[in-house]
């Protein structure tokens, strides 16, 4: 379903053009009046605004103020000429996404930030429904993405999930290995059955294994009573194990015995103990290379390795990063009774161009971070800056790094002043033709022409 933009101006050409631009990937709806605005807005759930600011009767900022009482999380862009520049800055601190000057004389930038607003609005219902299904699915974790590769993991997590098999989750560090661990037993036959997870990484050998296996009285000082360890405490559920390639080697061989066996023993214990649990294992690390590089047992890879699934950093996930900073957002206003946001159109550029060497995690704390420190208000770039780090790392040596952009700049500009003549040498000089040839809007290539000193008042 194509999303819906209102387009507020009493000026014909302004509406035209907009709704000539986006007719194609929008459903565009067009009002000259406040009046009539206030009727398609009562009537239709816009996923965007574009108000003038200057209008018959009312002020378009005035009249972005009562939509927003609304709908607080409205996504607006206000239209304003240069005189109007103060107050559309003012309302962009109030909450606006951008503000647009006439006449537009770039359409890719207008094209660009009419983009990006319907990509937070996105974020913004993404997050709502999530809300709506978590309250109905108890359970469930939350999972943010609706990018190709994260679309293809949900679609592998669903099928595995309902099988009782043994799964292996690879992905760099803050990827989310622990929320998909958590949604595989959510959508498994074992759900209403313990679920239990342990960081291999994080305990030495001798705890880590008490805590697997549970021991008996007196198996060792400090052991006042028996105690059962995880393999006992998840029968009949799933057991996540993360970070196992830190597993050390006599604990690996001893979990090989368990998966082999189906039973073990308490330690201090000579008593076996059967159980039924589902293995779900996690690293950071290939396992592969772990176990090329001796590390890691070849026969426990093999036990283990049945369904392997490999989550993408987040560099690869570009379409999902603003719903995740989005979802964080409101998470953390909510725990901090914060009012911080929405993300400026520089914020959203930063966080997408942030390599997010830390992936989700990193995401995280760095909104955490954002709300915690803010009192509250938009949040722009310089806001994260100080966590995200936006450019690419660049060789203080090499000294082209600054051309291409003047090159680029230089080639575009000749390129543009070269192609308005050709077209209208080919019209004839006719601008009505010239404007149907390349589907410029007349007045915008007017504008075009004149800038290039092809058309003379």
């Amino acid at each position: 379903m194509l999303p819906k933009i209102l387009v507020v101006d009493d000026d014909r050409y302004t509406r035209t053009l907009i709704e000539q631009l986006m007719r194609k990937s929008a459903e565009v709806h067009l009002a000259e009046s406040g009046e009539l605005a206030r009727e398609l807005f009562a009537a239709i759930d816009f996923n965007l605004v574009l108000m003038d600011q200057r209008l018959p009767q009312v002020k378009g900022l005035d009249l972005l103020r009562e939509f927003r009482l609304q709908r607080p999380k409205l996504v607006a862009i206000l239209i304003t000429g240069h005189a109007d520049v103060r107050d559309a800055v003012a309302a962009v601190r109030e909450g606006l996404f951008d503000y647009l000057t006439k006449p537009f004389e770039a359409l890719e930038a207008l094209e660009a930030v009419i983009g990006k607003a319907l990509e937070l609005d996105r974020a913004y219902r993404e997050i709502d429904s999530l809300r709506t299904r978590l309250a109905v699915e108890s359970g469930a974790p939350n999972i943010i993405g609706q990018s190709p590769p994260m679309e293809r993991l949900l679609g592998q997590v669903r099928e595995v999930a309902a099988l009782d098999t043994t799964v292996l989750l690879e992905g760099e560090s803050g990827t989310g290995k622990d929320v998909v661990a958590k949604l595989i037993h959510a959508w498994s036959l074992r759900s209403s059955k313990p679920y239990l997870e342990v960081n291999c990484g994080g305990l030495p050998e001798s705890l880590l294994e008490s805590l697997l296996f549970g021991y008996e009285k007196g198996a060792f000082t400090g052991a006042a009573q028996a105690n059962p360890g995880y393999f006992e405490k998840a029968h009949g559920g799933n057991l996540f194990l993360d970070e196992i390639a830190d597993m050390s080697p006599k604990l690996q061989s001893s979990l090989l015995r368990v998966l082999q066996d189906r039973s073990f023993c308490r330690i201090g214990s000579t008593n076996p103990r059967k159980t039924d649990f589902r293995l779900i294992c996690a690293t950071n690390r290939p396992l592969a290379g772990e176990v090329k590089a001796g590390r890691f047992r070849e026969d426990l890879y093999y036990r283990i390795n049945v369904v392997a699934l490999n989550l993408p950093p987040l560099r690869e996930r570009g379409d999902d990063i603003v719903r995740l900073a989005v979802h964080f957002l409101d998470r953390y206003n909510t725990k901090f009774g914060k009012d911080c946001g929405p993300f400026t159109p520089a914020a959203v550029r930063a966080l997408e161009a942030c390599r997010w060497p830390g992936n989700v995690r990193e995401l995280q704390h760095c909104i955490e971070r954002v709300v915690a420190l803010q009192p509250g208000g938009v949040i722009d770039a310089s806001h994260l800056s100080p966590t995200c780090d936006f450019l690419p790392e660049l060789d203080p040596q090499d000294k082209t790094t600054a051309l291409p952009t003047l090159a680029y700049q230089e080639a575009r500009t000749e390129f543009e002043r070269d192609y308005m003549r050709r077209l209208l040498e080919a019209a004839g000089g006719n601008m009505s033709e010239a404007a149907r040839c390349s589907g410029i809007p007349r007045q915008n290539l007017y504008v075009r022409m004149k800038r290039w000193g092809f058309v003379i008042d």
